[in-house]
Formats: structure tokens, C-alpha cells, sequence
């Protein structure tokens, strides 16, 4: 697959909302959405709170940001009534949300404006609570996986209605040399696991050292790296390697902005998340040419391909995550086919790129907009080159 965008001969106006105000995963993917929407050719705006971090960032890439207050009852009349002035204003031909809050207050405005599309986005694998921002206000959902897809068709909302478009993951800086050994004074035989991910007890990091206990014992020159922070679990982590006296094996490397730099410099990527609405971490260390081993829950089990790129593993199950590991310590031709074969999957197919990204949101956008208007059989395939 091309990583060149063409141009739709059909652009469409388009208007993302987000009530969150931090900058967490969610908001990198409305971003990304937004740039590689605008790379095809559409118009994009996008509407959040002024105190939203998302504020700044979009304006600095030259979008329209619209201010909206959410949040109380009087905000939400006026935020309904606003939402309702920008799309009727701005001709707006979708209005994508992603949000419960500000699905209520613009889907709302949308409906009273007459929006020819509503698409609500379900990022998280948390459950489900009403479904009013998934049946009735919104006229099609999006997901980031297949097993939100199902959590959202399990709630009863109708198969048709429903499509997953996965998150793209961007493409890493080469490294010409990492860091990371000579950060821990590591040799070059030495085979380093590295786990990336934010500190939270469900991401599975005491479970990890604890399942690398014997195999520490058995390989003399294995090394764990966990990047991310988070209280209180980084200080239950910290507790956890002095009782078990591996600090020599386990090394902290705290919240990193180089990570493909750390990754670069490693072997092995082991993540055993116990909940994953997705999962993109695995797709980003299968980029910097490491094999993966993923638990079979969420959405992990689309970002790698089980037996070929990575090994997928039952949640919470040891021994299964100790064979995984213990196979790819002692194989490094196993590591090295299933980079070769990541490297096939993302970068000669595209298969997490912001420009399959892009043609995805456009496909589903106009399937939607045929079925919305009746022309069904009017719609065409976007071209890629």
C-alpha cells in the first residue's frame, strides 16, 4: 500500500466534539483523524471546551476550534443551541462525536440542525452504561476494535449500524543507535523485555516481574524494562522488585518521550494488560522491529498476528505467558521472522496507517450518508494510490 494520500473528488465538511479537557489516547486519534482527513481533501472542524488542551494544539495546525462550555444544565441548553448554530451555520455534511457529554449536547444540536450524519466514536473497552448516546441520538457508531464493536452490538444497537475503524499508529523516527543499553550499562547479548504502558494495576506489571522470576534465574543476562509512570502502582512496582531483590533485572525507566528509541535498543515486547479497548502499543513496538506477547483480552488480538508477528496469551495465565517469553528469550531467529513478518504487515501493507485511516472514516462516511439519504447503490470506493 502507497503511503502518497490522493485527493477525494468529493470533499465533505465535517465536524468532530470532545468534552474531555486532558490529552490522552482519544484525543491523539481525533487528531490524527482530523490530519489525515484534511490530507484527502476534506474540511474539518472541531468543537470542545475552552478549557480543552485540544484547544491549543488544533488551532496551532490551522483548524477552526470551536469553544463550547459542557458540563450543568444551563450549559447544556445553551451547548445545544450553539451546536445547533455551527452546524446549521457551517453546512456541516457529519458530525462525528466521541464523548458521551458532548454526544448529548451536539448530536442534540445536530438532530435540531438537520446534520445529514451523526457518527458517535466508542474509544473505551469500559461497559457500557446508556444507550441513549448510541441508538437514538446518534445515526451510526464507530469503534476502535472489533470487541468494542461488540460490546456496543451486545447493548442491541443494530449490526448495520455499527463498523470498527482502527486507530492508526504513526510511523517511528528511524534510530541509527539506542540509548538504552548504555543508559543500563547492558551488554549486546543481553535480552531485554521491554513493557511500555502507563502505571495502572490493570496494565499487569507485578504480574510480568512476577512471571519473569524463574525465567531471571534461568537466563543470567535477562533483563525487564518497564516504561510509564502512575501512582500508586509505580510505588507498588518499586515495593515489588526490593522484596523480590530484582532491581539488577528490572529496570524503572519512568515516563520516556523517546520510546522508539528505548524499544530500538530491545528484544522482546510483553504487555500483560488484563483490559484493552485496543492495544495500539503493540502495533508501535511491532514497528520498531520487535516481536510481541499479548493477552487475549480487548482488542490486543487485532493488533498482532498470533503465531506470526507475536504470540497472544489467556488473560491472567502464568505458565502461558512464561512459555511465551521463554520461547523468543531462547530464540532469536523466531524474534527476528516475526519482525521480518510485522515489517511486511505495517509498512508494506499499511495495515495501521493514518492513510487506511483516512480511507476507512471516508468509506464509512459515505456508505452512511447513502443509507441516510436512500442511494444506496450510488456509492463508490475512494481511490487510493
Amino acid at each position: 500500500m502507497s503511503h502518497q494520500q490522493s485527493l477525494t473528488d468529493q470533499p465533505l465538511r465535517i465536524l468532530h466534539s470532545e468534552a474531555a479537557v486532558s490529552f490522552g489516547g482519544q484525543e491523539h486519534r481525533i487528531l490524527k483523524e482530523m490530519l489525515a482527513m484534511r490530507e484527502r481533501g476534506h474540511h474539518l472542524e472541531l468543537a470542545c471546551r475552552p478549557e480543552a488542551q485540544l484547544v491549543e494544539r488544533m488551532r496551532a495546525l490551522g483548524f477552526t476550534v470551536h469553544t463550547v462550555p459542557m458540563g450543568g444544565l444551563g450549559n447544556f441548553v445553551r451547548g445545544v443551541l450553539k451546536f445547533r448554530k455551527i452546524l446549521k451555520q457551517g453546512k456541516f455534511d457529519v458530525l462525528n462525536t466521541h464523548s458521551r457529554k458532548d454526544t448529548l449536547i451536539a448530536a442534540l444540536g445536530a438532530r435540531l440542525a438537520g446534520t445529514p450524519l451523526i457518527v458517535r466514536t466508542r474509544h473505551l473497552a469500559a461497559p457500557i452504561g446508556s444507550l441513549l448516546s448510541y441508538s437514538w441520538l446518534p445515526h451510526r457508531i464507530s469503534t476502535v476494535s472489533n470487541h468494542v464493536r461488540n460490546m456496543v452490538l451486545e447493548k442491541g444497537v443494530p449490526e448495520h449500524k455499527v463498523r470498527t475503524i482502527y486507530s492508526p499508529v504513526a510511523t517511528p523516527e528511524p534510530v541509527e543507535q539506542s540509548t538504552l543499553r548504555q543508559e543500563l550499562s547492558l551488554s549486546n547479548s543481553a535480552v531485554v523485555v521491554i513493557c511500555v504502558a502507563v502505571m495502572r494495576q490493570k496494565k499487569g506489571h507485578v504480574f510480568l516481574i512476577d512471571t519473569m522470576l524463574p525465567l531471571f534465574e534461568k537466563y543470567p543476562d535477562l533483563h525487564l524494562v518497564l516504561v510509564g509512570a502512575g501512582s500508586p502502582t509505580y510505588e507498588q512496582v518499586v515495593a515489588f522488585i526490593k522484596e523480590k531483590k530484582v532491581a539488577s533485572r528490572v529496570h524503572l525507566m519512568g515516563y520516556r518521550k523517546d520510546v522508539p528509541n528505548l524499544l530500538a535498543g530491545s528484544d522482546i515486547f510483553a504487555l500483560a494488560t488484563e483490559q484493552e479497548a485496543s492495544g495500539t502499543v503493540y502495533v508501535e513496538a511491532q514497528m520498531s522491529g520487535l516481536p510481541v506477547i499479548g493477552t487475549d483480552v480487548g482488542g490486543v488480538a487485532e493488533m498482532f498476528k498470533d503465531g506470526e508477528t507475536g504470540i497472544l496469551v489467556p488473560g491472567k495465565d502464568r505458565e502461558a505467558l512464561g512459555n511465551a517469553l521463554e520461547r523468543l528469550i531462547a530464540d532469536p531467529v523466531l524474534r527476528q521472522k516475526m519482525s521480518a513478518a510485522a515489517h511486511q504487515w505495517l509498512y508494506d501493507e499499511g495495515g495501521f496507517s493514518t492513510e487506511k485511516l483516512a480511507l476507512d472514516t471516508e468509506t464509512a462516511y459515505r456508505i452512511w450518508l447513502a443509507e441516510r439519504s436512500g442511494k444506496t447503490g450510488s456509492y463508490t470506493q475512494p481511490r487510493s494510490q
